[in-house]
């Protein structure tokens, strides 16, 4: 919930199974203020959304609070192909990381996580498995860690 003044926005946070869902909360959401205006007749109803969902728009509560799913991943890369693929080293390669997707995204004070571009991923898959990719803007916070797994 946040509110402004006189103006009151609402999160809601729903379980939609395995869809992204707001079709359908749009439609379920639509009851609340239905509710509210039959107790609340002063109340002035604006809108279904007031934009604090930040549907398709980085957002901090995004990344605080979340918006559809979570996912963890995890690759373990050998160092012969680090240094066969990536023409590198394992530890040049986690220090690069520390100071470029970690420090540097802290310095430029990134919106939604500390990362190697994740959205270029996620665009992918969602493109292939016809999905919205516009949605890719609020699915692409998180954070690339990489440790050098033989130390």
């Amino acid at each position: 919930m946040c509110n402004c003044g006189e103006a009151l926005c609402l999160r809601f946070s729903c379980s939609t199974g395995d869809a992204m869902g707001m079709n359908m909360v749009s439609k379920g959401v639509q009851n609340v203020p239905d509710f509210l205006q039959t107790n609340f007749s002063d109340m002035d109803f604006i809108s279904i959304s007031g934009n604090f969902c930040s549907d398709k728009k980085p957002a901090v509560v995004n990344w605080i609070k979340g918006r559809g799913k979570s996912v963890v991943c995890e690759a373990i890369i050998k160092e012969d192909v680090v240094e066969k693929v990536l023409k590198t080293n394992v530890e040049a390669l986690v220090e690069l990381n520390m100071l470029k997707n970690l420090t540097s995204s802290a310095m430029a004070g990134e919106l939604g996580g500390f990362n190697a571009r994740v959205n270029n991923i996620v665009s992918a898959v969602y493109n292939a498995t016809g999905q919205d990719p516009v949605q890719n803007v609020e699915s692409s916070h998180c954070i690339t860690m990489m440790v050098d797994g033989g130390r």
